[in-house]
């Protein structure tokens, strides 16, 4: 029986995994992983859907959805990426191959070395899977019941089970819900349930669905955190998709752009805004109202509400100087910064594109 005080590995077992983790690599265009590297790898993946629309009295017209067109890229055993787009660009139908829900319509595909849709039970002891709106609980049962199902269909070893169910209902604050039953849990709880759930038989990949849905400002930190720390102590591969930039700024180094079943970006967050030309927004509360305020270029006040000012400036600078000096120079009350809006910002690289 295994036991270890960072989730129940041998210490050699996670050092070797962690050794595997690497950064982001450099190129021009979508960037590639090395060949031989991945942990996560895809070739040339499709996936096609028929769609049937009814046209008229007993009639329907067959066409063929591309959801993924030709999906390439590679994901190094340790590293958190996070997976990027507009709603229907092909993420959910990504992780439903990689968990092998669905079969790829053609291409290649492999995680940890097995092919999903042959192995899919085999692969399930080695990922766990939290699918924002759909939980993996038990809806009429208290959720320590969800987790001793787990502990039997998972065949965790006992001393293991208890260790990563401690951590997880300490890290994710879930000792005052074990015993509601789930369909009693707000939204932003379930999800720390269904993390907690997703961690509990040590999976060498993650994936994770807007995991900090439903969540205020001190859960997603503390979420944030926990994830990290699993990264860093176990050598979790982690698949983030989400909606909410910071959760990629602080959880990622490196950001893949999907749209339209095709990768568009995989690099750097700081490289996505260059490339999409984004801007954040910084927005100003004064004393009183003011004309508009005088910005050091390349920064431009963009609307003025009496005494309420929103001024745009690049994604890739720092707000701290621009800050500094409207706060030095005139009679400010509050103010917040605002991130750029992701889908606009992959609707303008994907309008360039389409124009070259």
């Amino acid at each position: 029986m295994r036991e270890s005080k960072e989730w129940g590995e041998s210490a050699e077992l996670r050092e070797s995994r962690v050794s595997g983790a690497s950064g982001t690599p450099a190129g021009e265009g979508v960037v590639g992983v090395p060949a031989g590297a991945g942990f996560i790898e895809l070739d040339g993946v499709e996936k096609v859907f028929d769609v049937r629309k009814k046209t008229g009295f007993l009639k329907r017209e067959r066409r063929r959805v591309r959801a993924v067109d030709g999906l390439s890229f590679t994901v190094a055993r340790g590293e958190m990426v996070g997976y990027i787009g507009p709603n229907g660009a092909g993420k959910s139908t990504t992780i439903k191959m990689l968990t092998g829900i669905l079969t790829p319509s053609g291409g290649r595909l492999r995680v940890a070395g097995i092919d999903p849709a042959r192995e899919r039970i085999r692969l399930a002891h080695r990922m766990g899977v939290v699918f924002g709106q759909r939980t993996t609980l038990w809806w009429d049962l208290p959720l320590i019941d969800s987790y001793r199902l787990m502990h039997r269909m998972y065949r965790i070893p006992d001393a293991r089970y208890r260790e990563n169910l401690d951590r997880c209902v300490e890290l994710l604050q879930l000792r005052e819900l074990l015993d509601v039953p789930v369909r009693q849990l707000s939204l932003g709880q379930r999800m720390r349930g269904d993390i907690a759930a997703a961690l509990l038989h040590d999976p060498e990949v993650l994936y994770l669905d807007e995991p900090t849905i439903g969540l205020d400002v001190v859960s997603k930190a503390k979420v944030r955190g926990f994830l990290r720390d699993l990264n860093a102590e176990s050598g979790t591969t982690v698949l983030l998709t989400t909606h909410d930039l910071q959760d990629i700024e602080q959880l990622c180094s490196r950001v893949m752009v999907i749209d339209h079943g095709r990768l568009m970006y995989d690099g750097a967050l700081e490289g996505l805004h260059e490339a999409g030309e984004s801007e954040r927004t910084l927005v100003v509360d004064l004393e009183r109202e003011l004309p508009p305020i005088d910005a050091p270029a390349p920064a431009r006040v963009v609307r003025v509400e009496g005494p309420r000012q929103w001024l745009a400036f690049p994604a890739s600078a720092s707000a701290a100087g621009l800050v500094a000096r409207i706060a030095a120079e005139y009679p400010l009350v509050d103010l917040s910064v605002r991130e750029p809006d992701i889908e606009s910002v992959i609707a303008k690289m994907y309008a360039e594109r389409a124009g070259a």
